[in-house]
């Protein structure tokens, strides 16, 4: 298992991300952090191979973070996850070494890419490790296996709907262990309610979610939804 620590000041989307990456087989979340302080000391207790990475911390950023960290010694690899777009942000993180670069917002598909891809790589440098001497294919192979494929747009979405949003909802719903209401997922993911409720019902009828009925002592009885696995 390759054990990530997921970055971000957002305790909400820290845990979205978390529920990401154990939908990826192959990888848990040993650790969470919400500041560069919490993040460096999962580091140095030698137990991460990977770090999600925000580059918005409140005692820091997350490219700062990374200059620390190799620093002291510790070449834990790094996928940054940020909305900072700007070039020079990019290109710093380039430089500090980072494998991959995930704007915000993303999609589920689009982080398990880069997951993959990672996972690719470990696996082709244990491969090529074992020979001692890496010649030019075994070194291009490394290098190969980071490159990713965009993952293709999710077909059938209707018009005003969004891959981040959808994205955003099933990740709350298959985290739940109980059925949500759409004032319930509305408040988990920082949507209006009548957002919560049109996307709720469009995956409702695609069939990645399943309806029930609670029922109180007066009024209309309450639409509750539940993920369906696969």
């Amino acid at each position: 298992m390759i054990d990530v620590l997921v970055v971000d000041d957002d305790f909400r989307v820290a845990e979205i991300n978390a529920k990401y990456v154990g939908k990826v087989p192959g990888f848990r979340v040993a650790a969470r952090a919400h500041s560069a302080a919490q993040a460096l000391a999962s580091v140095q207790r030698g137990t991460i191979d990977l770090v999600l990475l925000d580059h918005y911390l409140p005692d820091g950023t997350g490219l700062e973070l990374v200059h620390r960290m190799r620093e002291q010694g510790h070449g834990t690899d790094v996928i940054m996850i940020t909305a900072a777009g700007d070039v020079s942000t990019v290109q710093t993180a380039m430089r500090l070494g980072a494998l991959h670069y995930l704007v915000k917002p993303f999609t589920f598909a689009a982080l398990r890419t880069r997951l993959d891809s990672y996972a690719a790589l470990r696996r082709t440098v244990d491969r090529v490790g074992g020979r001692g001497v890496a010649g030019q294919e075994q070194v291009d192979r490394i290098f190969s296996a980071l490159r990713t494929t965009p993952a293709p747009s999710s077909p059938g979405l209707p018009t005003g709907h969004s891959e981040p949003t959808t994205d955003l909802i099933c990740a709350v719903l298959h985290g739940a262990d109980h059925p949500l209401s759409a004032h319930e997922v509305a408040a988990e993911t920082g949507l209006s309610r009548s957002t919560a409720q049109r996307y709720l019902r469009h995956l409702e009828q695609s069939g990645r979610l399943r309806l029930s009925l609670k029922y109180g002592d007066t009024g209309r009885p309450e639409h509750r939804y539940a993920w369906v696995a696969p």
